[in-house]
């Protein structure tokens, strides 16, 4: 199942973790920050079973405004990424 970030106006950490959960439907109980985006994505009990694939699409808008932020949310992605589970595509423009 494939869940579409669109990009175009995530420029911060925060908007990209919305971003993310809006995409993922995190529940309500989701804590907006690195360490509950890694558990939330190796979680995903509250979606069907199957592969969850996260398409961000315009990346580059955040690596560009925060390079760090876009660093970090690659890096936990990649860390909470387990084929036949969940992985991510970066779908620059």
């Amino acid at each position: 199942m494939r869940h579409e970030v669109d990009g175009t106006g995530v420029r911060g950490k925060v908007e990209a973790l919305d971003a993310i959960a809006a995409a993922m439907s995190f529940p309500d109980w989701f804590g907006r920050n690195l360490d509950a985006l890694y558990d939330s994505l190796r979680d995903l009990s509250w979606l069907p079973a199957g592969e969850h694939v996260l398409v961000w699409s315009a990346p580059e808008v955040l690596q560009a405004a925060d390079p760090r932020a876009y660093q970090t949310i690659v890096d936990v992605l990649r860390d909470a990424s387990e084929p036949g589970r969940f992985t991510f595509e970066l779908s620059p423009r």
